[in-house]
C-alpha cells in the first residue's frame, strides 16, 4: 500500500495548456480517456511546484504556471476499488515548438482539438479548458 492508498483522497496538480485552437492531453498507453497532464502533489510541495516538478519528469521541459482556474474534486472505481482525487488545475505554460514526446514509457501526451474533449475525464475538466480557451485568448 503506498502513501495515496493511505490518505484516502489524491491531490493532484494538473495543467491547461492550450496552443492555436488544440489542448495538450494526456493518456496511459492503450488507454482509451485522456487527462489534463501533472501528477500527484508531494508533501510539502505547493500545487504549482508539483505541475512544474511532473512536467519536467513527464516532458523534460521547463513549464511555468499561470493562472489558477479551479478546482476538480472526482471520485470512480479504480482496479475495483473507490477512488477520489482532488485536482488542483493552472494554466501551463510551456516553451514553443513542444512535440510532447512523454520521457516516461506508460503515458502518451497528444494535441488535440479543443472542440474534440469527449474523453477528456473527468468531464468538468472539458468546461475549465473550454473557458480557459476563452479567457487566454488573445
Amino acid at each position: 500500500m503506498n502513501e495515496y492508498e493511505l490518505a484516502g483522497i489524491e491531490t493532484i496538480a494538473r495543467g491547461v495548456c492550450i496552443r492555436d485552437g488544440k489542448i495538450l492531453l494526456c493518456r496511459a498507453k492503450g488507454g482509451k480517456t485522456t487527462y489534463l497532464p501533472g501528477g500527484h502533489v508531494e508533501f510539502g510541495e505547493t500545487g504549482r511546484q508539483a505541475l512544474v516538478r511532473e512536467t519536467k519528469e513527464e516532458l523534460g521541459v521547463d513549464a511555468e504556471t499561470g493562472a489558477f482556474l479551479g478546482v476538480v474534486e472526482n471520485s470512480f472505481m479504480q482496479h475495483g476499488k473507490p477512488h477520489a482525487e482532488v485536482n488542483l488545475v493552472y494554466e501551463l505554460k510551456l516553451p514553443d515548438g513542444l512535440s510532447a514526446q512523454s520521457r516516461e514509457d506508460w503515458i502518451e501526451f497528444e494535441w488535440r482539438d479543443i472542440a474534440r474533449l469527449d474523453d477528456l475525464l473527468p468531464a468538468e475538466f472539458r468546461r475549465l479548458s473550454v473557458d480557459a480557451d476563452s479567457f487566454f485568448a488573445p
